[in-house]
């Protein structure tokens, strides 16, 4: 028996190596959006899975800057092509892992956009931290808000929604210019907008950085002159 034990370990021990490639990563197109955290992933076996992002916790639904948070990660995943690099299943029995999506990490991108806080709790990327903290600098997204509603998302959930105000509804500035049509993640790029006004609303409500490339806060600037 000693003999046969250690011709197979070895071998075991091999296996145990290259158990972590065996977890195939998901592969597969957003069609939902959940909230700032948590999308809906069609693979091409035609299965829906919720995904929840590793690492990062953006504000509940009912929070100040909830609906932003959820239609900044609209703006960058909705209807993309993404992968999913999966580190475990919750007791909700989502995927949770990073999501990528061309070539970037949406988890990262979420947090350096001030649309989710680091989760502490499950940190295992520290880099997040220096990301967390260049948004707060920069009072980018949530950061922006005054600090009494600056709430953790995992304490507003200790604390229970009822002793929570709900937030005000969100200024929409397609409401601004008469137009009330737009929507997220239907358009990403400067040319696909129809006016000024609709280029405003994918930055400042969607969240669409990539239409400021100067970052001066106008988007679009053939339009927006």
């Amino acid at each position: 028996m000693s003999v046969l034990r250690l011709l197979l370990a070895p071998v075991l021990f091999l296996l145990l190596l290259s158990f972590p490639a065996l977890a195939a990563d998901l592969r597969g197109e957003v069609v939902g959006i959940s909230d700032g955290d948590t999308l809906t992933l069609l693979t091409p076996d035609k299965r829906q899975l919720r995904v929840r992002l590793a690492e990062i916790d953006a504000p509940e639904s009912r929070q100040p800057w909830g609906s932003r948070a959820q239609q900044a990660l609209s703006a960058l995943v909705f209807r993309q092509a993404v992968v999913v690099t999966v580190r475990e299943t919750d007791r909700y029995g989502r995927s949770v892992g990073t999501v990528w999506v061309d070539g970037r990490s949406a988890n990262a991108e979420m947090v350096r956009q001030g649309q989710a806080w680091v989760y502490r709790q499950y940190l295992r990327d520290r880099s997040l931290l220096a990301l967390e903290e260049e948004a707060r600098q920069a009072k980018r997204g949530l950061w922006a808000l005054p600090e009494a509603e600056r709430v953790p998302p995992w304490q507003w959930r200790r604390q229970g929604p009822t002793s929570q105000p709900a937030p005000a509804p969100l200024p929409l500035a397609s409401a601004a210019a008469g137009s009330a049509a737009f929507s997220c993640g239907g358009k990403r790029y400067c040319r696909e907008m129809s006016s000024c006004a609709e280029a405003r609303f994918h930055l400042q409500q969607c969240g669409l950085s990539r239409l400021d490339g100067d970052r001066d806060g106008v988007p679009c600037e053939s339009l927006c002159r």
